[in-house]
């Protein structure tokens, strides 16, 4: 999925942490993406159930090509 805010233009992935899922495995998880990804926290939801919804953003570069 893909949002334009601004002058900027972000592009976004939704990750849903499981409730049985420990804080130390969805942090490491989440440092692995924006590690190797390049993507930021944008927003974090808890759901009564305990289920987490995580938006990660990274800036989207446009290449051009040279000749």
């Amino acid at each position: 999925m893909k949002k334009t805010t601004g002058h900027s233009h972000y592009e976004y992935r939704v990750l849903t942490i499981d409730r049985a899922t420990s804080v130390p495995d969805a942090r490491r998880m989440l440092t692995e993406e924006a590690e190797y990804g390049r993507w930021e926290l944008a927003r974090t939801r808890l759901y009564v159930g305990g289920h987490r919804k995580v938006w990660l953003r990274r800036k989207v570069m446009k290449v051009e090509a040279t000749f």
